[in-house]
């Protein structure tokens, strides 16, 4: 055994952080808003919660089937590792590529967003109306300090061992389950009313969607009805992503064989149940065209509003606070285990495959906080979610389809754990997302053909700095 030596990982996680760390970065600030645009999309209270339904549904399966990954390769880097292993090094360094560029960083710096925006709720100097420096087109504003010194404070934590970072994650996780419990059961017990739930599920299946500019309703059917659903899913699915940080740090998991996978299922599942029951209770307390109007679509807010009064909305913002916090902790601790995996196989910048004497990878987190940051300033995070989703459902098709490739492959392969459903639940999986993919390319492809576009110019700098053989 080589436990000794700086260059292995320290196993420091149970299966309790595992799962924490699954929940934790799952549940950001998407749950509090994207139900509005869902609402607006879809127009009805049963298909709003169909979608909802359906997220959790084929996030459990993608889980479920990243387990039998899991096992079959515990080491640092997951989902990387699983495209190397079951297509080539070219196939693995498009995502990696794409996971620093976009998926990651893009996550982590709306995430960052998603704080000072309820941060500036609180104190309202903080907000990016506040502009503080202007040169030419760009503008500097205190909303966008705010994620950059969130970022950087979270990037130092990480930096000094998993082991910090681990005891945060699970204390604020279990803050947050609480607190959207607490939501829930108060919006039930307080605020609901029966005449408002009945109105909502009256026409439960009438589709329609919402014309903003003439703030009135219109019937859709047919291929509309499809386009609305594609692109009501950005949201949900968006907000039940992240769920396979906990494959990239399997190297410092306890039992990864078995751990990593049982993370997956609990920690997809937990989350499921949340939105679900969230949701439900926005139908029982807020009439529906509200939650489609909702005011910067902030749905939680309304809800609390309904249910706690004026306090409502500090308890709210508190909340996803501590969410959006504890989210931003587990994307900056498993990203960096990925460009720590890359570096050593010689497709990343040299010096990211280093650990230091805490046993982490403090340079490749360093580089990827200077990246998250800048995309900060960019701004404009609305676009960042649409590059991100279209690039992780490709990533999540090819790496479920690798299950298959990898059954022929090596057949003989130590399995401790099967995918569940094989082969017909990963097949559907790969079936809805690719339509889902589809369905965003012809609806929003100004941002999702960006999103694609970052993602092939991999393959020029792949050539180009590929180590000669």
């Amino acid at each position: 055994m080589e436990e000794h030596k700086p260059e292995e990982f320290k196993r420091e996680l149970g299966l309790l952080d595992g799962t924490m760390l699954v929940v934790g970065s799952m549940i950001g600030s998407g749950i509090f808003i994207v139900s509005a645009d869902i609402a607006r999309q879809v127009g009805s209270a049963g298909w709003l919660t169909l979608i909802w339904v359906i997220s959790g549904l084929i996030t459990m399966i993608a889980a479920v089937s990243y387990g039998e990954l899991s096992a079959m390769f515990p080491k640092a880097g997951g989902q990387y590792v699983y495209l190397k292993e079951a297509y080539n090094k070219l196939i693995a360094f498009l995502y990696g590529w794409s996971f620093f560029a976009v998926i990651q960083t893009g996550t982590i710096a709306a995430v960052g967003v998603g704080f000072s925006k309820f941060a500036a709720y609180l104190y309202p100097p903080l907000s990016d109306d506040n502009i503080l420096y202007e040169l030419g087109a760009f503008k500097l504003n205190a909303a966008q300090i705010v994620s950059i010194v969130t970022i950087v404070l979270l990037t130092y934590i990480n930096s000094r061992g998993v082991k910090n970072s681990k005891i945060m994650q699970t204390v604020l996780t279990v803050i947050k389950i609480l607190s959207l419990f607490g939501l829930i059961v108060f919006g039930f017990m307080l605020a609901a009313k029966a005449d408002i739930w009945n109105a909502n599920w009256t026409d439960a299946w009438s589709s329609r969607a919402f014309d903003v500019k003439k703030g009135s309703w219109m019937p859709i059917g047919g291929t509309a009805l499809l386009t609305g659903i594609s692109a009501a899913m950005v949201g949900s699915l968006f907000s039940s992503d992240a769920w396979n940080g906990v494959t990239f740090i399997a190297g410092e998991i306890k039992n990864p064989k078995r751990n990593v996978g049982l993370s997956l299922f609990l920690g997809t599942f937990i989350v499921t149940i949340i939105y679900v029951m969230t949701n439900l209770m926005y139908l029982a307390v807020i009439p529906f065209q509200e939650i489609a109007v909702a005011k910067s679509d902030r749905v939680a807010v309304v809800a609390s509003q309904y249910t706690f009064g004026d306090m409502g909305t500090i308890i709210i913002a508190l909340m996803i606070m501590i969410s959006t916090f504890a989210c931003n902790n587990g994307l900056i601790m498993a990203g960096a285990r990925v460009y720590y995996t890359m570096a050593n196989d010689g497709l990343f910048l040299k010096k990211a495959g280093e650990l230091n004497d805490a046993s982490v990878p403090a340079w490749a987190l360093w580089v990827q906080c200077i990246w998250a940051s800048l995309l900060c300033l960019t701004g404009k995070y609305g676009d960042l979610l649409d590059f991100v989703i279209i690039i992780v459902l490709i990533f999540y098709i090819l790496t479920i389809y690798g299950i298959f490739i990898l059954r022929k492959k090596m057949p003989d392969a130590e399995r401790p754990y099967k995918a569940f459903g094989y082969p017909f639940l990963p097949l559907g999986y790969i079936i809805i997302a690719a339509a889902i993919c589809v369905g965003l390319l012809c609806t929003k492809f100004s941002t999702c053909g960006w999103g694609v576009l970052i993602m092939l110019t991999g393959i020029p700098v792949y050539y180009l700095t590929k180590p000669k053989e």
